[in-house]
């Protein structure tokens, strides 16, 4: 008796062991059916050169989405319900592009052809941010988003005129009227702060200030009280200093005093162009004043001529041929490409003072310094591009990729991992500052936003120029925005609009 039931219970506890392991394998296949499924990514990035410039992560990987989201970065191959096979290609964060002025269909289309997955306005700006993206309406292809434009807030209070934006539907901003060169009385730099807090409570991603363009007309109190609102609300101040000869640092230093006076978060735009052959002297200050508590950062951009209007002060007002160091031959009318005379430039002028140029003045050496400071941004500086009958500058279609062609690969200023971080991980750091949405983009790693660009870094390169600015950058392979595929196989996907307008810090309504 006592055998048998030893034996019943030798049996019994084979069959629990057998139950035990068949459980163990239905578990394993529910998990491997759950996770390894089809079903369970939305799109697969298989055996890429992954690089994400935070972590220094620079290694062949797989990249599994799901909901707008990276959540997978593997050694071993994952199964989603698309694949994109990028062998011998960088797979990298998308580009986020902090100086951009053309939030129109085709601006969006010829930035996704660059890598472009996030497109700003900072240094100009709206106001109400509502209105920038007003061609956007019916769908966008990439994200964008503004700052409050002090421009826009300065025209409405000194004229009563609302211009919200550098162009808004046919009407384009001629910088001659009393707010480019009239000073505001106190009231009136009351009236101002006021309705950039309101711009900013609606989601502006901090305050553009265009200062060089009226720099007679901002006085010592409204530039203070511009810099008090950034530092108040603990938001970006975007800055065109005012512009001396040849580099002369006395715009820059204004700011500086005034960003370690106030503590606002201090963006300088577009350095290279302002300080010109004095770049190193400017980029020294600068570091001096954030090792001394300063929070200051800048951009470049990576073609060399300046792009804006005509009516500029700088050249309705001031000896421009001495600041620049050019004459009138150096100079092209944007929209036909043509070097301009004395006498073209005077009827341009007169007759078309909407209208922009291309002044060409920076020297190659002043840009590799820019370059190689360490937290450099680089941003476009786009024009308005409408319609390819209109022509634009060439920074709108090839700024991302000349960085990886020409001082990448060509030139070897820095590596591709620092230049990734200058073209995406350091603005959405720098932009964190204006909204947290940001935390999740400029990066690749698991929780990011799948704001991704596919390249092959032997081949990429610009093909833009100026006179010919409509041609598409080769060597980008794949573009996504929000995890969809925008751009296969260096095509546009026409109908896709995942694109999302970015806020900063929405402040709650009050009763």
């Amino acid at each position: 008796m006592r055998g048998k039931k030893a034996q019943q219970i030798a049996k019994l506890a084979l069959i629990l062991q057998l139950v035990f392991v068949a459980a163990v394998f239905i578990v394993a296949l529910l998990k491997s059916s759950l996770f390894d499924s089809p079903s369970s990514y939305d799109l697969v990035i298989a055996n890429g050169r992954v690089i994400d410039p935070q972590t220094n992560l620079d290694a062949r990987k797989h990249v599994g989405i799901r909901d707008g989201s990276i959540v997978a970065i593997s050694d071993q191959p994952l199964i989603g319900e698309a694949t994109i096979d990028a062998t011998d290609l960088v797979v990298a964060p998308g580009f986020i592009d902090v100086h951009s002025h053309t939030p129109t269909v085709l601006g969006q289309h010829f930035n996704l052809l660059d890598g472009v997955t996030t497109q700003l306005d900072l240094e100009a700006g709206a106001f109400p941010v509502s209105f920038y993206g007003e061609h956007l309406r019916s769908g966008a292809a990439i994200n964008y988003g503004s700052s409050v434009g002090h421009f826009a807030v300065r025209i409405k209070v000194l004229e009563g005129v609302d211009q919200p934006y550098i162009f808004a539907g046919d009407k384009t901003i001629v910088m001659g009227s009393p707010a480019w060169m009239q000073q505001a009385t106190p009231d009136q730099i009351e009236q101002m702060r006021v309705l950039i807090n309101q711009g900013l409570d609606k989601g502006g991603l901090g305050i553009g200030v265009l200062l060089d363009y009226m720099t007679e007309a901002v006085s010592d109190a409204e530039l203070r009280m511009l810099f008090d609102v950034a530092a108040a609300r603990q938001v970006p101040i975007y800055v065109h200093v005012r512009r001396g000869y040849t580099g002369d640092p006395a715009g820059l230093i204004e700011v500086i005093e005034l960003a370690k006076a106030t503590q606002a978060p201090l963006f300088v735009c577009h350095i290279t162009h302002n300080a010109m052959g004095r770049i190193g002297d400017w980029l020294a200050m600068i570091d001096e004043a954030n090792r001394e508590g300063a929070n200051i950062t800048t951009e470049t951009l990576s073609y060399a001529a300046g792009g804006t209007s005509i009516a500029a002060d700088v050249f309705r007002r001031r000896d421009w041929q001495a600041i620049f160091d050019i004459t009138y031959e150096d100079v092209q009318w944007v929209a036909t490409g043509e070097w301009l005379t004395k006498e073209s430039w005077e009827r341009y002028s007169k007759e078309q003072p909407s209208g922009s140029v291309n002044h060409h003045y920076v020297k190659e050496p002043w840009m590799e310094t820019a370059l190689r400071w360490p937290r450099m941004m680089i941003s476009t500086d786009a024009l308005p591009a409408v319609d390819t009958s209109l022509a634009t500058n060439p920074n709108l279609a090839g700024t991302f990729s000349r960085v990886l062609g020409h001082y990448v690969r060509e030139r070897q200023i820095f590596s591709l991992s620092e230049a990734l971080a200058k073209m995406s991980l350091y603005q959405a750091q720098w932009m964190e500052q204006a909204s947290p949405l940001f935390k999740r983009k400029g990066r690749l790693q698991i929780g990011a936003d799948a704001d991704i660009v596919i390249f092959d870094a032997t081949t990429v390169a610009a093909n833009a120029d100026y006179g010919d600015p409509y041609q598409p950058s080769t060597g980008i392979e794949h573009v996504l925005v929000g995890g969809q595929h925008v751009v296969k196989n260096a095509a546009h996907v026409d109908g896709l609009f995942p694109g999302q307008r970015l806020l900063g810090k929405l402040q709650p309504p009050t009763d």
